[in-house]
């Protein structure tokens, strides 16, 4: 299994439109920003870093390249999940869930479907 490292803000933000467009020159990145846009270098330096931790690849075009993810949205979805859980809820999901409800971050509808969902895993 492939080391995955935490991504700054403005390193997810890029890589959330790479998932998004599953490959992508530079210029298509900076296209999906939000105003105002950031200089092409400064999009350029950040993709080289996520080439670095190993987050994207590239393909060659001349001197162009366009970008792709090697780690998945999922995977990262994952590695974010389990440092939240273990690192501010001691590993306990029941302390997390507790945690949302109580500042409202989960409605009663949602409750519903999270207790369907766990009624579902109980009886397979």
């Amino acid at each position: 299994m492939k080391q995955i490292k935490e991504l700054t803000r403005a390193e997810e933000q890029i890589m959330q439109i790479l998932w998004q467009l599953k490959k992508a020159f530079v210029k298509e990145v900076i296209e999906e920003l939000p105003e105002p846009k950031p200089a092409y270098n400064t999009v350029s330096t950040f993709i080289r870093i996520l080439e670095t931790k190993g987050f994207i690849a590239h393909h060659s075009f001349g001197k162009s390249h366009q970008y792709y993810p090697l780690v998945s949205k999922e995977e990262y979805q994952n590695f974010s999940a389990d440092k939240l859980l273990n690192g501010y809820f001691d590993n306990s999901v029941e302390r997390m869930f507790s945690f949302f409800v109580e500042k409202e971050k989960i409605d009663l509808k949602e409750a519903d479907e999270i207790l369907k969902l766990i009624e579902k895993l109980k009886n397979k």
